[in-house]
């Protein structure tokens, strides 16, 4: 694989140079776009403590959008290619599941430049640039992956989940879901928040950067931001807020128990479902 440093110089010597961005020395777009669809660089990746966000990497799929121009994704010149859709867009979708042992059901669509781990399922939703699907998860139908999110390993993101998607500035850290997560049905997870390894969402969470968590498993709410912890159990819930008109009730995010650390994913997640009454 070629010298990252290198290929970094080229991509940040690019920036802000639109003639050259078409031009032979554009090909070092092509090259970070080619080793993103095949998992081999990262948007964003672990590191001790925490994550790293990779802005060089961002830039060269924003350059990428400026080095094309629109044109039909799909065909339907033949019998073969008749029924299935096509696309008018600058970047194709994404063509080597077989070799990476991907199973993709239709209409499910992942976009060129994403990458989806052995074993992973897409069933009919949607994975955007920049990508990243762990080894055994399953993309559920009308689940959505936004650009350079990144999803761990064995986790599951049920119907109509949405995660969103950051490409700039390049500096933001997107959103992250580590192994072994389960996203309830119609949570919406955005603006950078990380959930932690194998905790819980159920049905109709929804988590913004500015989203108070409020864990309730003390005898006092403790509030964060941004973070739900390992293991956790987490449901929709409010809190109170004084307006003009009077007191509404505001969305928060409430941590109501932790899946069981000494039992398998399958019975921990049955558990939680069990104790605490958790809609997933």
């Amino acid at each position: 694989m070629r010298d990252l440093d290198k290929l970094q110089a080229q991509i940040e010597a690019l920036v802000g140079r639109t003639d050259a961005v078409r031009s032979p020395e554009g090909a070092a777009i092509d090259e970070v776009l080619d080793l993103l669809d095949r998992g081999l660089i990262r948007v964003c990746e672990p590191v001790e403590g925490g994550w790293q966000t990779n802005p060089w990497i961002k830039q060269a799929i924003l350059l990428y959008f400026a080095r094309y121009d629109n044109v039909l994704v799909g065909s339907n010149s033949d019998i073969t290619a008749s029924a299935l859709p096509s696309y008018f867009d600058k970047v194709p979708t994404k063509k080597n599941y077989a070799e990476l042992g991907v199973r993709c059901v239709p209409p499910g669509v992942a976009r060129y430049g994403s990458f989806l781990e052995r074993g992973a399922i897409l069933m009919p939703g949607y994975v955007n640039i920049g990508a990243w699907v762990g080894a055994g998860s399953m993309v559920d139908t009308w689940a959505t992956v936004g650009s350079c999110a990144q999803i761990g390993r064995g986790v599951h993101l049920s119907g109509g989940v949405g995660i969103g998607g950051v490409l700039e500035p390049p500096q933001a850290q997107p959103v992250v879901i580590e192994d072994g997560a389960f996203i309830g049905s119609r949570c919406i997870v955005v603006e950078g928040v990380r959930v932690a390894a194998e905790a819980v969402l159920g049905a109709g969470v929804v988590l913004t950067a500015s989203t108070p968590i409020v864990d309730v498993r003390g005898n006092q709410p403790q509030i964060s931001k941004g973070l739900i912890p390992p293991r956790a159990v987490v449901i929709p819930g409010t809190l109170p807020k004084q307006f003009p008109a009077g007191t509404f009730g505001t969305p928060c995010a409430l941590i109501i128990g932790e899946r069981s650390a000494n039992t398998d994913r399958k019975v921990s997640l049955e558990s939680a479902i069990r104790d605490f009454g958790v809609a997933v």
